[in-house]
């Protein structure tokens, strides 16, 4: 009993410094300011408005917009789920698809504005151009253009479905990538500029530096880097398929998601550098980069977690379901994410956004798709 006594002392003894030793790291600092449910089967990463309104669609085929202090502003009604992340426009209006196969832009007290019908489902998510023309993708194989009244600028037919969300670059190019395995760049007329083959579907969604060069996975499980002339610049083995999209961080690493990896791809020794394994956990959503350094992850085992530069957890929070939609670092500090049962979470991360070409899911907390420029 005595013996017995001196283990379990032991061990509580261990358990404590350990404890100490985390807390001392910042590993059990991070916690849920708060959870709400909000709608179901969610897929669709927040985008951000000025005045504090979280914009995602969800399975329950409805666009909400909630307040960061848990109020449900409006629910937007469409015909089926909203896979498709929202985008924001300088207007505060808010664009989406849905695969009721039809775009909507909504005004920010949740009126319809305009739809647009296509002939598929629209996965993509929207980017907004400076003239505010829309750009997005549908499952018709085709890629559309649309002027901010909602009429049809001009459309661009392909070989395969396009469920890439599309990136602008600084010159007003806009690159997707589609089922027909290829990476497109366009002219802001819809004219095409170049387009790169690669072996396997395109699905995830480009990003772009500083210095126009442009990086995206491929399903054929390799990654790419292209200058804006359409120019391999060098490509890395990363063996896995993955719906995630690179983010860039200032010393040119990029960080993405890779099956059940989460990875840091260098520039210089155009290789992986790490990889951090979460083993059977499907990782497809795209992280964020923090002013500190630190990479927020969203997984489907149900974290949120802060890595480090060196792939090392620092800090993670627990949910009941896991995510698929990216998480958002505020201008509060927090950070948000939307799991699959559709509940809202707010992270006391202490974060804010780092200021880079493409930090985070579609370069910027509006959404809108487009490069960010360079500091002078």
């Amino acid at each position: 009993m005595k013996k017995r006594y001196i283990v379990l002392l032991a061990t509580v003894c261990v358990l404590t410094i350990l404890a100490n030793h985390l807390q001392a790291e910042g590993l059990l600092e991070f916690t849920n300011v708060w959870t709400m449910r909000v709608g179901s089967g969610n897929s669709s990463s927040p985008a951000l408005s000025p005045d504090g309104t979280l914009y995602f669609g969800s399975g329950d085929h409805n666009l909400y917009a909630v307040r960061t202090n848990r109020y449900i502003k409006w629910a937007f009604k469409t015909g089926l789920d909203i896979k498709s992340s929202p985008a924001i426009g300088d207007d505060g209006t808010i664009y989406v698809g849905s695969r009721d196969r039809n775009f909507y832009a909504v005004t920010p007290d949740g009126k319809l504005k305009w739809s647009f019908a296509t002939e598929g489902w629209v996965d993509s998510s929207p980017a907004i151009a400076n003239d505010g023309t829309i750009y997005f993708g549908s499952w018709d194989r085709k890629f559309y253009a649309l002027n901010p009244n909602g009429t049809k600028k001009w459309v661009f037919p392909t070989a395969g479905e396009v469920t890439s969300s599309p990136a602008i670059g600084a010159d007003g190019t806009i690159y997707f990538g589609s089922h027909d395995k290829k990476l497109y760049a366009l002219n802001p007329d819809g004219s095409k500029k170049w387009e790169f083959a690669t072996g396997g579907p395109v699905i995830s969604s480009p990003a772009i530096d500083y210095s126009g060069n442009i990086y995206f996975s491929s399903v054929d499980g390799n990654f790419y880097a292209l200058n804006p002339a359409g120019k391999l610049q060098w490509s890395t083995v990363t063996g896995g398929v993955t719906e995630s999209s690179p983010v860039i961080a200032n010393d040119g690493t990029v960080y993405i998601c890779i099956n059940d990896n989460r990875a840091a791809i260098s520039p210089k020794e155009r290789k992986v550098e790490w990889k951090e394994i979460d083993p059977g956990t499907l990782l497809d959503s795209t992280p964020s980069i923090a002013a500190d350094d630190r990479i927020f992850y969203a997984t489907w085992d149900g974290y949120v977690s802060a890595i480090g530069t060196d792939g090392l957890i620092r800090q993670q929070s627990r949910s009941k379901a896991g995510f698929s939609a990216s998480p958002l670092i505020a201008p509060d500090t927090q950070v948000y994410a939307v799991n699959s049962y559709g509940t809202l979470h707010a992270v006391v991360g202490n974060a804010t956004l780092l200021k880079s070409a493409w930090p985070m899911f579609r370069a910027n907390v509006r959404h809108t798709g487009v490069v960010n420029a360079a500091p002078r």
